[in-house]
């Protein structure tokens, strides 16, 4: 790469034989312009932007000192050399002052000139390298915030955020939550023809129009629920309008994406709440219209449509005083009396099932974060619902399925009465997560600096993080195995050794294990990827 340079010199003499006599090429430099003073060479410095500026210190119009402080202040990257005839100390002191990179005394010899631009040569590569870095830095930090903001809105339309924490996080995120009212819409994009072959590109550019759509406005946003489903959380102080507002941007988002795309969208829409911990009431309905839209949801009995009333007959209050108050062993008393008269009405659509638990699992998020935990820790996910309950036909499959969403929460719950094991717990993943370098780290070495027998230590491991001591080491040392390859050009043993593996022969091993490519397949997949972005 070559570097521009621009000088600027009122004897003609000088300045021609700079130009002419320096042998930029050979330096690595490029001569892009000159001027007689400051005042004319301003606006050509700033139309070509050079990397250094060569410049007398003595002229009329706008002397170097003044044509410095300029260029300093608009256009700080460039290096700047003084030229001067005055040996005193005054304009080296003003020069320094400004940021001057070389002060050289006249008369200057090509060679001295060309020993300035070979270190400012270096100078700049390291400046263009710092500046990459800084970039790639604030590209991490931007895409880390976009994950963290669309985290926290999945966790809020999905009732996995109590109302203090929302407005907490929400500052927190850079985001304005607070309003009167809030509405969901979800967003399923579907390919026009379903022999189509998969192409990820399609559904980027849907996004991007609905992105483009939603701009800067303050009163929208917009997460990607999983590939195939965006979801908007609107806010307003007025209901009716807010449901206007919302109608028309759904009618707004189909057009544009049929109109520039092969894609067909199926959108639905949530009524206005007033509340944070009702807002997951706005994403089940819009969720239940979704589905009703879905073409693979057929009648199970034959008794009849299910409209969308029936969607909707959750006992609330009831499930909110089983889970506060509650024993495991009363489970089946609570499913009789509470769910299984719902689960008869539901067994006649896969719809309906559907929604039920949709609509019992948020509650329970909403639950579990009330009390401080990780919803995501305890309970299913909303978008493995549709394969759990696929065979589902059952009143006794129903309780099945429901009793491992209820009772890990009334579990959690239970835990709470005994603090002193979450504090240690948290303590010990806190080391863990610290120390998973180490490859000597060990179960009884947590253990034993925690002051537990191992078998103990073990056994409460496991209740607690859902996952065995093993496990979860080993999934804390993949993850950092994967980010390393994914942002560095290490060898795949340093990875090893970063990620607490002290053989590379055997880390290749878990790794192809658990992600099911070596490092090397999954650092190449893992550029390609990026290439297509």
């Amino acid at each position: 790469m070559r570097y521009r340079v621009f000088l600027v010199e009122d004897e003609v003499v000088t300045r021609e034989g700079i130009r002419d006599n320096v042998d930029w090429a050979s330096a690595g430099f490029e001569f892009c312009g000159e001027a007689s003073d400051g005042e004319i060479a301003l606006p050509e410095i700033e139309s070509m932007q050079p990397d250094v500026l060569i410049t007398d210190i003595k002229m009329p119009f706008m002397d170097g000192l003044q044509l410095c402080k300029i260029v300093r202040e608009r256009m700080p990257w460039i290096k700047i050399i003084i030229l001067s005839g005055h040996d005193e100390f005054e304009y080296a002191q003003s020069a320094l002052k400004l940021g001057v990179t070389e002060y050289l005394l006249k008369p200057i010899s090509s060679q001295d000139l060309i020993n300035s631009l070979e270190n400012l040569s270096a100078e700049l590569d390291r400046d263009i390298k710092e500046r990459e870095n800084l970039n790639l830095l604030q590209n991490r930090v931007e895409d880390n915030l976009v994950l963290a903001r669309e985290k926290f809105l999945l966790r809020l339309v999905m009732g996995g955020v109590s109302s203090a924490e929302a407005v907490e996080q929400s500052q927190q995120l850079g985001l304005e939550i607070v309003a009167r009212y809030f509405l969901v819409i979800l967003i399923r994009i579907e390919l026009c023809e379903e022999s189509q072959p998969f192409d990820y590109q399609d559904y980027k550019q849907v996004e991007q129009i609905v992105s483009n759509l939603v701009g800067e406005n303050n009163k929208v946003y917009l997460a990607k629920k999983d590939m195939e489903e965006l979801m908007l959380l609107f806010k307003g102080n007025s209901r009716e309008q807010l449901q206007h507002d919302a109608g028309i941007f759904a009618d707004l988002v189909k057009q544009e994406v049929e109109k520039l795309t092969t894609c067909e969208l199926m959108i639905g829409v949530g009524d206005p709440q007033n509340r944070f911990g009702d807002i997951h009431h706005s994403f089940i309905e819009a969720l239940g219209k979704i589905k009703s839209q879905i073409g693979d949801y057929p009648a199970m009995g034959t008794e009849g449509v299910i409209n969308q009333g029936d969607l909707i007959k959750l006992d609330h209050e009831t499930i909110g005083n089983y889970l506060k108050f509650g024993s495991i062993t009363d489970f089946d008393e609570f499913f009789s009396a509470c769910i299984q008269p719902i689960s008869t009405a539901a067994l006649k659509s896969h719809l309906v099932i559907d929604y039920l638990f949709v609509d019992i699992l948020v509650t329970i998020n909403q639950f579990v974060s009330d009390l401080g935990g990780e919803d995501d820790q305890l309970v299913l996910d909303v978008n493995e619902i549709e394969s759990i309950l696929a065979n589902v036909n059952s009143i006794g499959q129903i309780k099945q399925e429901m009793s491992k969403i209820i009772i890990p929460a009334l579990t959690f719950r239970d835990s709470r009465a005994i603090p002193e094991r979450g504090i240690i717990l948290n303590q010990a993943k806190a080391y863990i997560d610290s120390h998973f370098s180490d490859p000597e780290l060990q179960m009884a070495k947590v253990a034993d600096r925690f002051n537990i027998s191992p078998s103990h230590f073990s056994t409460v491991f496991r209740q607690e993080v859902g996952v065995s001591f093993r496990d979860y080491l080993s999934k804390i040392r993949i993850n950092r195995s994967k980010e390393l390859l994914r942002t560095t050009n290490i060898k795949c043993s340093e990875v090893a050794y970063q990620s607490g593996y002290n053989d590379p022969h055997y880390f290749s091993t878990i790794f192809k294990k658990k992600t099911g490519l070596t490092p090397q397949q999954f650092r190449s997949q893992s550029q390609e990827n990026q290439k297509v972005e």
